[in-house]
């Protein structure tokens, strides 16, 4: 839409929209807040009753340019600040995000749907994303080698890309934001951020915060627009020198066929079909409690979501009736209320697209147990919904167990062993996240070996830590972040051959 907002001022980063009776935010670009050169917005309505709660500048290739251009002038005098100093700014970052805990998941809630204590929790791990590496800014290290001539040294030197972009998805736009900001400011980059169109806010509301960390102008930038206009020009431009994107395989795959003209780098977390295995040995208990967390959390919009269920042929009776009873008490509502578990889909072409795949599934022969439909009643009535669902006597020909399913749905099969658990779960193009349920430590070890999967939880449910390593295989990724291997992502490599004969 064109918004009627005043263009002679972008002096604060929020002011009312008067055309779309709402709050408009504006975009973070060299240390000022702007609005499109254009002038038009995006409207950013709420999943829980569909009203225009925000607008946000819809930039274009114009935007992203003069955001890559602050960056580019604003880099070289970040790198050379002492890491220890880069590290202090990014701390007190930290903290700001902490600060501001309330204020930024009520904006979550409202942009995205997400439950009001999933939104704190999404606060409290974006300001983990920053301080983590805030905190290793003194251990970055690089490498010194015996050479093969005398006296001569050979140096590993690790030195910053330059210019990053990041770009994050809409199930987490917050900590996703900071899971790549953290690392890349603190080993001497810059970086402009594009997140989604559909929940931009809460990383638009992270300008102000930066600002008054002391993070300088330029080094943090954050734009709003299109993927085809911005977001194209963004990962294209010859300033770019490295593209961290969080968001489904197909926008991956694009990324990486754009930036392969000027060999950006690129670092990439993609889709997911999260196998869930419990064996005979496994304890059920343990087994549904972490998969009603893992697969409804977010309302099931997590990439790490267990996706397609393998219940051994000993313990399926007991856990299908156990987990059945578990996942048929969640309360879907209202998600600032403590009492719900579900809250809304992000939009209506999600809730299609889920609505779509359960009726696929019944017709190729899976067997409806529980929900399948969208919830009635006078909460419903607007909004994005879709009740808890569960699927049996699946096979792993069936669409719901091979493509992505970002939703409340539990696709189930029985299995008779081991082998046949491995076999299925590898059968995938995907590799990002899989679950083990088993106490055989003989098969733990063969997990470690044999599953084609860059994050196992075993015996418990889902959640990656700071100091671990967040990494897909296959189509689900390239690069990986968190920890001192993420760090490193952020990090080219120069060699220097030092001859003092």
């Amino acid at each position: 839409m064109d918004g009627t907002i005043d263009m002679t001022t972008c002096k604060t980063m929020m002011t009312r929209d008067t055309a779309a009776n709402c709050d408009h935010y504006r975009m973070w670009i060299g240390g000022q807040w702007c609005d499109a050169a254009s002038g038009k917005t995006i409207d950013v309505a709420s999943p829980t009753t569909e009203e225009v709660l925000f607008t946000v500048p819809c930039g274009s290739a114009e935007d992203a340019q003069l955001a890559l251009r602050s960056a580019q002038s604003a880099q070289a005098s970040w790198a050379a600040m002492p890491a220890v100093e880069r590290g202090a700014i990014l701390a007190k970052f930290a903290d700001l995000i902490r600060q501001n805990r309330e204020r930024l998941a009520t904006i979550l809630v409202q942009e995205m749907g997400k439950t009001y204590a999933l939104a704190l929790g999404e606060v409290d791990v974006s300001a983990d994303f920053i301080n983590f590496p805030a905190q290793a800014a003194r251990r970055l290290e690089g490498d010194i080698l015996p050479s093969d001539l005398p006296s001569e040294h050979i140096m590993i030197h690790k030195v910053p890309y330059g210019v990053c972009v990041g770009i994050a998805a809409w199930n987490f736009p917050l900590a996703l934001t900071c899971r790549k900001v953290g690392p890349a400011l603190t080993t001497g980059n810059v970086m402009v951020v594009k997140p989604p169109s559909v929940t931009p806010v809460a990383v638009l509301a992270l300008g102000e915060l930066a600002a008054e960390a002391g993070i300088p102008a330029g080094v943090l930038n954050l734009v709003t627009g299109g993927g085809y206009t911005m977001g194209e020009e963004l990962v294209t431009n010859k300033i770019t020198r490295l593209v961290t994107m969080t968001g489904s395989t197909a926008t991956g795959q694009e990324i990486f066929r754009k930036a392969a003209e000027n060999l950006t780098a690129v670092r990439l977390e993609l889709g997911g079909k999260a196998p869930f295995i419990l064996l005979e040995d496994g304890d059920v208990e343990k087994a549904v409690e972490a998969a009603v967390v893992s697969r409804h959390l977010n309302s099931g919009q997590v990439c790490t979501c267990p996706e397609r269920f393998y219940i051994h042929d000993a313990v399926y009776d007991e856990f299908l009736t156990k987990y059945i009873d578990a996942v048929s008490k969640l309360k879907m509502g209202d998600p600032m209320d403590s009492a719900t578990d579900i809250g809304p889909k992000v939009n209506a072409y999600e809730t299609d697209q889920l609505e779509k795949t359960v009726q696929l599934a019944i017709d190729q022969g899976a067997k409806l147990v529980l929900g399948g439909k969208r919830p009635s009643g006078k909460l419903f009535d607007r909004g994005h919904w879709y009740e808890p669902t569960i699927l049996t006597e699946c096979t792993n020909a069936m669409d719901v167990m091979r493509e992505e399913v970002f939703g409340v749905v539990s696709p189930i099969m029985r299995i008779h062993s081991f082998e046949e658990a491995l076999q299925l779960a590898n059968d995938s193009p995907y590799g990002l996240a899989a679950f083990l349920f088993t106490y055989d430590s003989r098969r733990i070890q063969r997990a470690v070996l044999e599953l084609e999967f860059g994050e196992v939880y075993v015996n418990r449910p889902m959640g990656e830590q700071r100091q671990g390593f967040h990494n897909g295989h296959k189509l689900s990724g390239t690069g990986g972040e968190d920890g001192r291997y993420g760090m490193d992502n952020y990090l080219e490599k120069k060699t220097f051959y030092v001859n003092f004969s």
